[in-house]
This record gives C-alpha cells, sequence and structure tokens, in this order.
C-alpha cells in the first residue's frame, strides 16, 4: 500500500468534519448509536462483544491493518445482531462515513492520541482504551479536541463505572477510616518473555505501515505484533501503563490528586531475557503536597499482595481501605465493605447513555490523561534513573530540558499529530 501524504492524513478528518456538520445528530441515535471497532485484536475483540450486546447499539464496521483478524469479532457482531459489519483496513475511510456516530478504539498505545483528535475533528464520539495516549502532549490534545469539538470520550478504565467501587470511594471520602496519607497500588502477573526477533518480512494481510503510523519507521520484528508492542518505547507504555493505569486511576481518584510535585521510580529488567526495552520489574513513588502514592508490578510473579494479583489500598489514621477484584473491605478500623459488581457492561453503558444525553461520562478523557500522565512521567523517571520534580501548570518539568523531551515524540511526517 503506498504511504497516504500528509494531506490525505489531515484533509480526511477535515473532510469528515464538513459531512458531519450537516447532520442531525438526534436523528442518527435516535435508535441505536451506531459504532466502529478500531484495533481487534486482544482488548477489541472484547469491546466487539460488549458492544454488540447493547440494545442501545449497533456494531457496523470492524477495522484493522491486519485482514486476518476479522472473522472472529465479525462472527461475534453476526452471531449478536444478525448481521456482519462492515470491515476496513484504514480507520480513516470511518472517519469519512457520516453515518457513524462513534468509534471505539482498541489499537497500540501510540495510535490512541492521533485517531481520538481526528475522529473528534470528524464529529465522532469516542471509546478510547487504556491507556489515553502514548505520551503527555498526546493526551492534553486529546482533551482540547474533545472540549473544541463537543464530543464525548470515555476512556477505558472501567473500574470508575463499577458500583462497588463508587461506594468505596464515597465511604473513603466521608472520612471515616481517617486522614489518608499514603495509597498502594500493583499488578503482579506471570507473563512469559517474547524471545528474540531478527527483522523479516511483514505478512502480507499486515499493512505495517499503517501500524506504525505516526511511530518512527522500523523494519518488521514478529515479537512486536499483535501483543509485544507493550514492551517496546515507541508503541506502548509498558505494564504500567498498560494495566497498571487501572490501579493508578482509583488511587489518584480515592486521594483527590491531579499532578505530583516529583515521581521517582526504581526497578529494571532483571527476569526476562528476550528484546523488551520496559521493566519486568519497576516500583514508583508519587509524591504530591498532602500524601504518597506508590505503585508495583512485577511482570513474572503471579504472587500478589493482600492475596489478590491487583489492588489498591489506602491507609488511613483510622484504618486500612482495600479495593481488589473481589470487592473492598476496611482493615485496621470499622468493618465495612461489600462485594465486586461488573464495571465492564456498566461502562460501556454509561458511554453510550452519554452519546445520547451529552452528559459527561464517568471515565471523562479529561480524568483518563490525568491518571495516564502519571504513569507516563513514571516511565519518563525510569528511562531518566532519577528523581523529576513536576510543574503541574505548564505541564512539564522543573528546569529539565531531558524530561520535557519525553513528553512528546518525533512523529513522521506522513502521520502528524493533528493540530486543532
Amino acid at each position: 500500500m503506498r504511504r497516504p501524504t500528509r494531506r490525505f492524513f489531515i484533509g480526511t478528518a477535515s473532510t469528515a468534519a464538513l459531512a458531519w456538520s450537516g447532520r442531525t445528530r438526534a436523528a442518527s441515535v435516535a435508535d441505536r448509536v451506531r459504532l466502529a471497532v478500531v484495533g481487534i485484536h486482544g482488548r477489541g475483540v472484547d469491546l466487539v462483544r460488549l458492544f454488540a450486546a447493547q440494545d442501545n447499539a449497533e456494531v457496523v464496521a470492524i477495522c484493522d491493518v491486519d485482514s486476518r483478524t476479522f472473522p472472529r469479532p465479525a462472527q461475534l457482531v453476526a452471531d449478536a445482531t444478525g448481521k456482519s459489519p462492515r470491515t476496513e483496513r484504514d480507520f480513516r475511510r470511518l472517519l469519512d462515513d457520516p453515518s457513524i456516530d462513534a468509534l471505539a478504539i482498541a489499537t497500540p498505545d501510540h495510535w490512541h492520541g492521533p485517531m481520538t483528535v481526528m475522529a473528534c475533528q470528524a464529529g465522532k464520539d469516542v471509546y478510547v482504551e487504556k491507556p489515553a495516549a502514548h505520551n503527555v502532549v498526546e493526551g492534553r490534545r486529546m482533551v482540547e479536541a474533545a472540549r473544541a469539538h463537543q464530543r464525548i470520550v470515555q476512556h477505558g478504565t472501567q473500574r470508575r463505572s463499577a458500583a462497588h467501587i463508587a461506594e468505596a470511594i464515597t465511604y473513603l471520602h466521608s472520612g471515616q477510616i481517617g486522614r489518608v496519607a499514603m495509597a498502594r497500588t500493583w499488578i503482579h502477573q506471570q507473563r512469559q518473555p517474547i524471545g528474540h526477533a531478527a527483522p523479516s518480512e511483514p505478512p502480507p494481510e499486515l499493512d505495517w505501515d499503517l501500524w506504525q503510523g505516526p511511530a518512527p519507521r522500523r523494519p518488521f520484528y514478529a515479537n512486536r505484533v499483535h501483543y509485544g508492542w507493550h514492551w517496546f518505547w515507541d508503541y506502548g507504555t509498558g505494564e504500567l501503563g498498560n494495566n497498571g493505569v487501572h490501579g493508578v486511576d482509583l488511587a489518584r481518584w480515592g486521594l483527590g490528586v491531579d499532578a505530583p510535585r516529583a515521581v521517582v521510580s526504581g526497578g529494571g529488567k532483571f527476569v526476562f531475557d528476550d528484546d523488551q526495552e520496559v521493566p519486568d520489574t519497576q516500583v514508583v513513588t508519587w509524591e504530591f503536597d498532602q500524601c504518597a502514592l506508590m505503585y508495583e508490578h512485577r511482570m513474572w510473579s503471579a504472587h500478589g499482595l493482600e492475596g489478590a494479583a491487583f489492588g489498591v489500598q489506602f491507609y488511613g489514621t483510622n484504618g486500612t481501605l482495600i479495593i481488589d477484584d473481589k470487592g473492598w473491605r476496611v482493615e485496621d478500623g470499622n468493618p465495612a465493605g461489600g462485594p465486586a459488581a461488573d464495571p465492564q457492561h456498566a461502562h460501556v453503558a454509561n458511554f453510550l447513555d452519554c452519546v445520547r444525553t451529552r452528559n459527561q461520562p464517568n471515565a471523562d478523557i479529561e480524568i483518563g490523561h490525568l491518571s495516564t500522565r502519571l504513569c507516563l512521567i513514571g516511565n519518563i523517571a525510569h528511562r531518566l534513573g532519577r528523581k523529576l520534580r513536576f510543574d503541574p501548570s505548564a505541564e512539564r518539568f522543573h528546569d529539565d530540558p531531558q524530561a520535557d523531551a519525553l513528553l512528546t515524540r518525533e512523529y513522521d511526517p506522513d502521520f502528524p499529530l493533528p493540530q486543532l
């Protein structure tokens, strides 16, 4: 496939935006929200299943740069609705279609920001998977695009829609465990190494150029596609951005904080002998004015903390509140708690409801950006190997050009970050 020109890349979104301006949105969503799911390997298949199960949604298209991914999600839609979805390899064709109301984005991280901004410019609402963005500048651009174009953008931190977690956070904020000066979150699981790969020709079904998009041009390596990309800085955000963002988001919500004054990260690649660039062992501490937040992961050990592979603890002067996938509970204080509720269907249902009502969703993109930002600057501290001081008003570091450079990236000239 010939590489698209920059003019085509920007012009496509502009054309779609013009097409949208002549439509009546109320009519388009009177019965069902018409969605396209972009990136249909792994989490994207889950989104196809979740949205296809909603009575007020219709998955009308699926999109992936690798046509080998089409059969399974297409069958899921057909089984749920009796109709097969349209298939596309280039998401820009979806932006040109005024009959599509929203995009659900489950691509690699490096596409989240540009694709969301373009979708907003084209008049589409967006459900974008976690982490919100590949870098801090992209995350802020996503927020600006959503506001400028009055779009609903939901971040895929689905625990924001879990009833038991809302109950736990309300209890926490009531002050019943006293003053909370520290929270801790963790994710532990036994991943497998991805091995060492040599450059090779990409499969004919894969548009490797479009897969890379805004990232630097590299040869094809088989252990990057379709999941190993998480562990390379060009495309992913490591385990901290991949799964850690869920716990970091809940901890930030519970602590009631936005930006830290300082961040430090320790750890390294201690176990895996493979091509991964990211740490397989990491501990991050963010310092706020009146509290601290700690995070840790081990990608090679499933032994978690507090009997759970994933969780968040809030340490108060009168007790400790713990949230994990079994529910929430208070220890060392007045007993309280409740069992877990399924957040998955609730989160996509919240998004669909907000598409219709234009209310702000539970995980609005600014919430997603602020939580993702913690993960991103934690990774920057790790990559530079030193403590960093952050200026929230400028959304950059204090007198640190080297760290500031990692708040963004150099974009391939044919795939720039769209301007507003």
